[in-house]
């Protein structure tokens, strides 16, 4: 394995140092920073550009407490960053496909064989895309045809209606109208064949598609 230097983004200390001395052990894997969440990351990319030290993959975890995941890739990624990889305990669709959106070069769980991660890691570093063979499974054209084609925006409203917010608080948080919110209602429950809010939820659990 070449000499890879990463950067391990997660809100857990037990984790963060779990990844590293399990990555530190394999030859050629060095960790160069750590941060607890998506706004330390840039902050760290940013001292680290100025002393002319370079992270060749961010290995990011998804929901954290401050700047998410999603939002860190996209603004790694808008800046020209270094490639990141996804590795998160999160597998539901809307997660996946708001990394993925987000520019993200794979999306891994953490219950992943450490070989699998570390040829992600590598292959991730090269410019390539990596998932894990569940992931990977469930995108495809062919999976896609087979499931309920909730758009992002769709998905976003779902799982913030999972969280149990109200029409009002989605509708702030989204910044759109309540109308707005109760035209998307319109169309989730149509799609996913159910009349109400407990039922669309419970659907779109059992289909993996939020959280």
């Amino acid at each position: 394995m070449p000499n890879l230097k990463i950067m391990l983004v997660d809100d857990h200390p037990v984790v963060r140092a779990g990844l590293r001395a399990v990555l530190t052990e394999q030859g050629g894997l060095s960790v160069l920073a750590e941060a607890a969440d998506g706004a330390a990351a840039l902050a760290q990319l940013e001292r680290l550009k100025t002393l002319g030290k370079q992270v060749d993959v961010v290995l990011m975890d998804l929901q954290m407490d401050g700047m998410d995941g999603v939002t860190a890739t996209s603004r790694i990624r808008a800046q020209n960053g270094p490639p990141v990889l996804i590795l998160t305990t999160y597998d539901s669709d809307a997660d996946i496909r708001a990394a993925l959106d987000a520019g993200a070069a794979g999306y891994l769980l953490k219950d992943a064989p450490l070989p699998e991660v570390l040829a992600a890691v590598e292959a991730a570093a090269a410019g390539g895309q990596v998932l894990s063979a569940d992931i990977a499974a469930r995108i495809t054209p062919e999976a896609r045809a087979n499931t309920t084609d909730l758009s992002p925006r769709e998905l976003e409203l779902l799982q913030l209606l999972a969280r149990g917010q109200s029409n009002k608080e989605i509708a702030a948080e989204l910044f759109i109208s309540q109308s707005t919110v109760k035209t998307h209602l319109i169309h989730i429950y149509d799609k996913l064949g159910v009349d109400n809010r407990t039922a669309a939820i419970d659907r779109a659990r059992g289909n993996r598609l939020i959280r």
